[in-house]
């Protein structure tokens, strides 16, 4: 179900309320937010006013944080901050990112610990509102000190420098808040600092990540269970009895949903009284491995979820004591660790699904033409849409090795230990979409695999799957240019269009937390 608005209260925002943003909602902000906002920025106000020395107030950054800062030169302070951070290089982030980095902003501000004035979130959410999306690179961030490129970027379009995507079109920043009749902002005392700090875009790249593979993840289960009776194998491995002995909660849920959406198939009737003992791991153990991927999802979206609602700053400020105390929660650490999370998942669920169609096209394994297709040697069928299958395979388990192992020392080895968790969250969207075109491919094989079956059927939920399918591609008589047909089925699985509106779609729903 669509969601039209959310209200934000911050600490308290769901993933459900996030992909809603993700996918167009309007924002507003809670009155208790605005509350802990004046709070905190009066505190400030109090800070700079008694003369006490605050990193990133009155001092220098990084290397230089004893550098001491004239009052006089407080917003040149913040203004270069932003403008020497704003390096970043790559191809621009997607608009739904964009969206979901200015609403995670606007979250950890509201928390009312990082001492920025109401203007500054309200400039954000105007921007959101008007659809107005500051572009924003890629490339940049080691995801400690928090994702600093990027979200200069971010903060330059918020001061008229730099691109906006003023309604998918991209205008300089200063035209477009123009016509938004917006002036540019002007910066107060530590608002430089808290718009660069913190791991929004980082989260917000593995969210979407997180989204797009709970997609992919359902209609994988959806095309696992059309192989299954394409091949004619059994449901008996999906038994509640053998996943309950070991107690796995995902291997549990993945069982209980091929039972749900097999149920009933007269494909699976008409040999019930077939010899064959024991299908191949790929199709038997499909509760074992993708369960234990759900579980790594789950894991990834609860960090993420956390993190969402996180004050990321530093300094962070308490308004009740007027402290401004150092910290390390920009490090992003708990992001790389969730988007290599998700990464590992959707490495095996697409290494799973090419096993499965790779034996739905060996005529020794399913008894079925070879390749999927009548008249073979003048038409080679799925030949080589397996192949392309298999590359994918490769390439993600070429990008599985996990980032957030790694670190790279910067600013004259003051930030002695990054988390890599930008470059993690992007390394999971690739392997993400890469995984979509597999399932997308074992989806056309398995459809072909049901339709030599005929007469019989499969069950009522996973025909509906199959005429959406065929809706992509169609029954393959013989050789034809079946490109456009791939790319669209990745695009139905990458989108999740096999689960809207469907009992599927309902089902999944069982599997994520809301």
């Amino acid at each position: 179900m669509s969601v039209a608005s959310v209200e934000l209260k911050p600490g308290k925002v769901s993933l459900a309320e996030l992909r809603a943003i993700r996918n167009g909602a309007s924002v507003t902000l809670s009155a208790a937010g605005y509350k802990a906002i004046d709070a905190s920025a009066a505190s400030i106000a109090r800070i700079v006013a008694s003369g006490k020395t605050v990193y990133g107030v009155n001092t220098g950054f990084g290397l230089l944080a004893n550098t001491s800062i004239d009052k006089a030169r407080l917003a040149e302070l913040q203004r270069n901050l932003v403008m020497s951070h704003a390096c970043g290089l790559g191809e621009k982030l997607d608009a739904r990112v964009v969206r979901l980095v200015m609403a995670l902003k606007v979250i950890g501000l509201a928390r009312g610990h990082s001492g920025v004035r109401r203007e500054v979130v309200d400039f954000l959410l105007t921007l959101l509102k008007k659809n107005a999306l500051p572009q924003i690179p890629s490339q940049g961030s080691v995801g400690a000190s928090g994702d600093l490129a990027p979200l200069a970027h971010l903060s330059a379009a918020m001061m008229g420098e730099g691109w906006i995507d003023f309604y998918g079109e991209p205008i300089f920043a200063m035209e477009a808040l123009r016509k938004l009749d917006l002036k540019p902002l002007e910066l107060g005392p530590k608002e430089g600092l808290a718009l660069l700090n913190g791991t929004q875009v980082s989260t917000a790249i593995a969210l979407d990540a997180l989204f797009s593979a709970e997609n992919v993840f359902t209609s994988a289960l959806v095309a696992g269970a059309m192989s299954v009776d394409a091949l004619q194998g059994s449901d008996a491995p999906f038994d509640a009895r053998i996943h309950a002995l070991r107690g796995q909660p995902g291997q549990i849920a993945v069982a209980e949903f091929l039972r749900q959406v097999m149920e009933g198939s007269d494909i699976r009737k008409s040999h019930i009284e077939c010899d064959r003992v024991q299908d191949p791991y790929s199709f038997r153990c499909q509760p074992q491995v993708m369960g234990a991927s759900l579980d790594l999802l789950n894991c990834a979206g609860r960090t993420l979820e956390i993190e969402a609602n996180a004050v990321s700053d530093n300094p962070i400020v308490f308004p009740d004591t007027d402290e401004a105390l150092s910290g390390g929660n920009f490090h992003a650490q708990p992001v790389a660790f969730a988007a290599d999370q998700i990464t590992m998942a959707m490495c095996e669920t697409g290494s799973i699904s090419e096993r499965r169609f790779a034996v739905l096209v060996d005529p020794k394994m399913s008894g079925m033409p070879a390749f999927l297709v009548k008249d073979g040697g003048v038409n080679s069928g799925f030949m080589i849409t397996q192949v392309t299958a298999a590359a994918l395979v490769a390439e993600n388990r070429s990008q599985a090795f996990p980032a957030s192992v790694d670190s790279v020392p910067t600013s004259a080895n003051q930030e002695d230990h990054v988390s890599m968790a930008t470059g993690a969250a992007r390394k999971a969207a690739r392997v993400v979409r890469n995984a979509a075109g597999i399932i997308g491919l074992e989806l056309m094989a398995a459809a072909q695999g049901i339709d030599f079956h005929a007469p019989h059927v499969t069950s009522e939920v996973l025909q509906g799957a199959h005429v959406q399918v065929r809706g992509h591609s169609a029954f393959l008589e013989k050789d034809r240019y079946l490109a456009p047909e791939i790319e669209a089925l990745q695009d139905c699985v990458h989108e999740g269009a096999l689960l809207h509106g469907t009992p599927i779609g309902e089902m999944a729903a069982a599997l994520f937390r809301a």
